[in-house]
């Protein structure tokens, strides 16, 4: 039977799941506490792929302490051998009484077995304690396993008028430090940065995480249907580059010769990239969530085409009058507008950071539970 405690010790699961979010993928960060005599004794949370998951982590502190005591987990304990083993021989291994769980895992070599391994060990299992905290925490990961592509996000910075540049392209800096900090926060927990060839000849951007220390950058993907990338571009100079082409070109060999990977992507006109093509192989190499800095012309393709969950909106107090805007789209009628629903506003500095969600993830997953 679900008890009062049981909610709070989940959310502290929630909270040790939040500090590993920005190095576990392609597994998702699970979160674990440990609990007796209701305190915590033990707590962990996955850490980089190959590396302790969370319930190894929090049986490790707890020790001996762990017989008879209740495991909170923000997933299913895993029951397949992996590049570790199944954590839930591990739980049965310490002796523990109870365990809670906020959410089955989807991945098809769990997908329920954990649970049923540790009932049969005479386990006593609940589950679904604040599911649909653990489902946004996981978002990524169940879209990448039930949908077959990651989540999405856009993330843009924009004047009061929805200007992203200045008619002749200046953009630096609409937002205040404290924004392009945060930015860093997005970039750090995104698998992959997605980019376009008119940014990059604009801009000469590096798309990596500066601020701070993380154990993985994220993939940088061009989408350049021409190969027009140059060679002396700063983006070429992360270790993980992918440029995405509609069309062969002589520019192949230089681009894979300056360290990127070269795919050929077309979409049905032979002169775009196939987006949810490339999703789909994003998530085939393990991408969770996704994040889009570009500009208009991109941001609108994606958009209309209908593969956007999230945007990620900073709001400076500015006016730019004439300028860029910040997607690029056509309507045939009003009533095709889009009508994202606002998850959360924020200040963050002196501008406003704005979430929208164009995807409800309850009714996304259909059938998770």
């Amino acid at each position: 039977m679900v008890q009062a405690l049981d909610f709070s010790m989940m959310a502290k699961a929630l909270h040790y799941a939040a500090l590993g979010e920005r190095n576990s993928s392609p597994n998702p960060c699970v979160g674990c506490v440990i609990v007796k005599d209701a305190e915590i004794i033990g707590h962990g949370h996955s850490q980089v792929a190959g590396g302790a998951h969370a319930e190894v982590m929090a049986l490790a502190m707890a020790g001996e302490a762990a017989l008879g005591a209740t495991v909170y987990v923000t997933l299913e304990p895993c029951s397949h051998f992996g590049k570790t083993p199944p954590c839930a021989n591990a739980l049965i291994a310490a002796g523990v009484a109870r365990v809670v769980v906020a959410l089955r895992d989807p991945n098809p070599l769990v997908a329920g077995q954990g649970l049923a391994r540790l009932e049969q060990a005479g386990i006593e299992v609940e589950f679904g304690v604040l599911h649909d905290a653990a489902l946004e925490h996981h978002k990524g990961f169940f879209n990448r396993m039930i949908l077959k592509k990651p989540w999405v996000r856009i993330k843009t910075a924009a004047s009061l008028d929805g200007r992203v540049a200045l008619k002749d392209g200046q953009s630096k800096w609409i937002t205040g430090v404290a924004a392009r900090s945060d930015v860093q926060r997005l970039r750090a927990r995104s698998c992959a940065m997605i980019t376009s060839i008119e940014t990059v000849l604009a801009d000469d951007p590096q798309l990596n995480v500066r601020e701070f220390s993380v154990v993985r950058q994220p993939w940088v993907v061009i989408l350049d249907s021409q190969m027009r990338t140059p060679c002396e571009a700063k983006i070429l100079q992360q270790t993980k580059v992918i440029v995405i082409a509609a069309k062969e070109s002589e520019r192949r060999l230089a681009l894979e010769a300056s360290g990127a990977e070269v795919r050929v992507l077309a979409d049905v006109s032979g002169e775009r990239v196939d987006l949810p093509a490339l999703l789909n192989l994003l998530a085939q190499r393990g991408c969770n969530e996704v994040t889009i800095e570009a500009g208009g012309t991109l941001n609108g393709a994606f958009l209309q085409a209908g593969l956007v969950d999230e945007m990620v909106l900073y709001q400076a107090p500015v006016l730019l009058g004439e300028g860029l805007p910040l997607a690029r789209f056509t309507l045939s009628q009003l009533a095709d507008q889009f009508k994202p629903q606002v998850f959360e506003r924020r200040m963050v500095g002196v501008d406003q950071r704005i979430t929208l969600r164009f995807t409800h993830i309850q009714s996304a997953l259909q059938g998770v539970n």
